[in-house]
C-alpha cells in the first residue's frame, strides 16, 4: 500500500500528458521556463497564463511543477487547449528564485520575460497573443501589456488587484487600446480584489476600445479568502468562468 501512494505521489508531479516544458533566454545572464500545451485540434489563439501569488512555479528540467499547482489559471491550463489556445504556464524567471517580490510586476524587466514567451508562441502559430492574469497575475498582465505592446492582442483579467500594492488603477490603463475583460467573483472576500473596488479600474479602461467585466456567482468558498479554493479563485465555477472568457476572446479577435 505505501508502495502503491508512493508512485501516485510521484506521478501527480509529472507534467501532464501533451505538456512540454520549454526553457528560453529572456535577458542577459536570465532564461525563464514555461509549461506549453497545443490544442488538440487547429489552434485558434495563444494565451500565455499569469499565476497569482508570488508567481512561482518551480518548475524542474523535467517539467515537474513544486508550485502553484492550485491556481485557478494553472489548475485549467488542459481545459484552456481543449477550447483551441496554444497555452503557455509561465514560471518565474531564473533570477527570482523566491518568486516575483516586491515591484517586479510591473518593471520592464518582467515584461522583457513574458514578452519573450509571447514572441516564442508567435513564432510557432502566427495567432493573437493573449495574457490572462489572475490575483496579482493581473498586475502582470497589465503592466506587460503598456511596457510591450507588441506581445499582447488582448488582456483577460481575473480576480483582479484593485486595491493596496499593485493595484491596477495606478497603472495608466487609458492607453490601452486592445480588448480587455475583466471577470470578478460577486463575493470574493480577498482584501485586495473586492468587487466594490472596481469601479477606479474600470474607469480607467479606455471606451473606444473592446472592454466588458463579467460578476459571477456560486461556487465554494473554502480557506484563505485570497487563495485559490475560496471564491476569489472560482471554485467549482471553473468551466463557466472559462466558457465565457473564452467565447469572449475569440469574438474579439482583432486579426
Amino acid at each position: 500500500m505505501r508502495a502503491t501512494l508512493l508512485l501516485l505521489c510521484c506521478l501527480a508531479a509529472l507534467p501532464a500528458q501533451g505538456e512540454e516544458l520549454i526553457e528560453i533566454p529572456t535577458r542577459p545572464g536570465v532564461s525563464l521556463r514555461f509549461l506549453l500545451l497545443e490544442p488538440p485540434g487547429p489552434a485558434r489563439a495563444n494565451l500565455v497564463l499569469l499565476a497569482g501569488g508570488e508567481g512561482l512555479l518551480k518548475l524542474s528540467a523535467g517539467g515537474e511543477m513544486g508550485a502553484g499547482r492550485g491556481n485557478f489559471l494553472v489548475r485549467t491550463r488542459q481545459d484552456w487547449a481543449d477550447m483551441g489556445f496554444r497555452v503557455a504556464v509561465v514560471d518565474a524567471p531564473s533570477d527570482m528564485p523566491r518568486g516575483l517580490l516586491g515591484d517586479f510586476r510591473e518593471s520592464p524587466e518582467h515584461a522583457a520575460d513574458v514578452a519573450a514567451v509571447s514572441g516564442y508562441l508567435r513564432r510557432g502559430a502566427a495567432l493573437p497573443v493573449w495574457l490572462a492574469g489572475t490575483s496579482r497575475g493581473t498586475t502582470s498582465a497589465a503592466a506587460v501589456a503598456l511596457n510591450r505592446p507588441d506581445a499582447a492582442d488582448g488582456l483577460l483579467l481575473t480576480s483582479s488587484i484593485d486595491a493596496g500594492r499593485g493595484n491596477l488603477a495606478h497603472l495608466p490603463l487609458e492607453r490601452l487600446t486592445i480588448p480587455v475583460l475583466m471577470i470578478q467573483h460577486r463575493r470574493d472576500e480577498c482584501r485586495a480584489s473586492r468587487p466594490g473596488n472596481l469601479g477606479p479600474v474600470v474607469d480607467r479602461l479606455r471606451a473606444d476600445a473592446p472592454r466588458e467585466l463579467m460578476l459571477l456567482d456560486g461556487g465554494k468558498n473554502d480557506g484563505d479568502p485570497c487563495q485559490p479554493w475560496a471564491w476569489h479563485g472560482y471554485n467549482g465555477i471553473e468551466n463557466r468562468v472559462l466558457d465565457l472568457a473564452g467565447r469572449w476572446m475569440l469574438a474579439h479577435d482583432r486579426r
